[in-house]
């Protein structure tokens, strides 16, 4: 390997989307052949080792590594200047007050009007500063992720003692108020409610309902584990009541990865009790699709159900697997319902039944969907939809594979999301096809969202890959092209 490198160790902490930013800022300047600016986890070392980097042992999850490779010295020192001036940016002048900022959730909620937290924190430190909000009185959205399932199930059970709502953990998606927040589609005021255990799925309701001119009063995510038999949907049952309290819903509507049985049956008496209609999106065997939620949604209202999306010309059938690269667990579990369905066993990291899981190499010779967005693989990292790399290097790799026949994969959009993910994708997705793949795309996204749908869907279709706004009409379409 040519070049020269700069590696280096610091204790300190950054928020992986910083880094990201920061990696990708330095990886810009001539001359600079691979930055890679992240928190030391195994799998952040690990990809660190993949970019040829000879790393020291010793390094731990709360050490900062920074790896430089630059054509020269000269190019080295300009590239460790401009990561200094990264990582840490001058103090904003608009600062007027000399009071001290607050060191704790609780002292900052003393000093606003706020009642609602937004925490933002790596998983395992979350719990003390949701007790916090929620002992100040206020309702809790936690982005985190990695919280201890028991740590989930006593915040949870203080909120119901104490009136609050617990949005998450692991919360991507909330609608409140008309803001977004995590990763929130762009969407217009309107009658329906949403629940969700789960934030991609909830995303894809959101942005049906858009193309149908149909908005939303609330999206109340509630995490992905809530409908477990663990916790009990005590935060869907929550949310559900606030729904019913708001005279701008006209109807609720649950949308959750496969449920516990014996919750989701507690949760649909709850609702029977309600005074608003509830309609539900629980993903399982037998059960609706998102669309046909969707669908359904619309008709109770009186909305006319449009044409689904598409985009970019379809491809002959194929011999071969079916390989799924997904951002959205709830998408990923939604293709591979319908997958299954006709091809047989679908092998995941998120598997439908046991003996489908995949081992740690996330390989296998069959049809498989993995969710690069599992917490397994998000520890000390961006989200594959703001950090493309893992998906990138995986579609690669399919490409490669002389089994892969069909390729099928979500480009989830909205604020948070990556700013433009069609550029990204676009040449690696002409790869794939020139390879002699098929690449189907489920395009998330609304009409309103800052990435331009139409815009992205487009460039994708013209890099060859067919395009659907509605994920079950992707999966069902990918399935269609792959035969024996």
């Amino acid at each position: 390997m040519t070049g020269v490198e700069h590696i280096e160790v610091r204790p300190a902490y950054a928020d992986s989307v910083t880094l990201l930013q920061v990696s990708r800022r330095v990886g810009m300047l001539e001359g600079v052949q691979a930055a890679f600016v992240a928190m030391g986890t195994e799998l952040n070392l690990e990809m660190a080792r993949g970019m040829a980097f000879a790393l020291a042992a010793g390094m731990g999850p709360n050490d900062l590594l920074i790896a430089i490779r630059a054509d020269d010295e000269a190019t080295l020192d300009a590239a460790r200047s401009e990561l200094e001036a990264a990582l840490h940016p001058p103090a904003s002048a608009a600062r007027t007050t000399t009071e001290a900022a607050p060191r704790t959730t609780r002292s900052a909620l003393r000093r606003s009007s706020a009642d609602l937290v937004l925490i933002s924190v790596p998983g395992q430190f979350a719990f003390a500063e949701a007790a916090d909000a929620l002992d100040a009185g206020s309702d809790v959205m936690i982005f985190s992720d990695n919280m201890p399932i028991a740590q989930e199930i006593a915040l949870k059970r203080r909120a119901v003692e104490l009136g609050r709502l617990i949005m998450g953990p692991d919360c991507g998606t909330a609608v409140i108020g008309g803001a977004g927040l995590g990763f929130a589609n762009a969407v217009r005021a309107g009658p329906v409610g949403v629940v969700a255990a789960s934030g991609t799925g909830a995303q894809q309701l959101l942005c049906l309902l858009d193309v149908a001119d149909v908005g939303v009063s609330a999206c109340l995510g509630v995490g992905g584990r809530d409908l477990s038999d663990d916790v009990g949907g005590l935060s869907a049952m929550a949310a559900l009541d606030l729904l019913d309290a708001d005279p701008a819903t006209e109807l609720i509507v649950v949308v959750s990865k496969p449920p516990a049985p014996r919750t989701a049956a507690a949760v649909r008496e709850h609702a029977a009790s309600l005074s608003t209609p509830v309609l539900f999106g629980l993903l399982g065997p037998g059960e609706p699709d998102l669309t046909a939620l969707a669908e359904t949604a619309l008709r109770k209202l009186g909305a006319v159900v449009p044409a689904w999306p598409t985009w970019g010309a379809t491809s002959p059938a194929r011999a071969g697997a079916l390989r799924g690269l997904y951002s959205g667990g709830t998408l990923c579990d939604e293709a591979m319902l319908i997958a299954s369905q006709v091809l047989g066993p679908v092998y995941s990291n998120i598997a439908l039944r046991p003996e489908w899981a995949l081992d740690a190499s996330l390989r296998h010779g069959g049809h498989l969907m993995i969710d690069l967005g599992d917490d397994a693989l998000t520890v000390g990292r961006a989200h594959p939809m703001i950090d493309p790399t893992l998906r990138l290097e995986r579609l690669a790799a399919e490409a490669r594979d002389p089994q892969t026949a069909v390729v099928l994969l979500d480009v989830v959009l909205g604020h948070g999301a990556h700013p433009d993910p069609g550029t990204e994708l676009a040449p690696a997705v002409a790869s794939a096809c020139g390879a002699g793949c098929t690449v189907i795309v489920a395009m998330i996204g609304s009409r309103r969202d800052p990435q331009a749908t139409s815009d992205q869907a487009e460039r994708l279709a013209a890099a060859g890959a067919a395009v659907f706004a509605s994920n079950a009409a992707a999966a069902r379409h990918a399935v269609g092209l792959v035969h024996s």
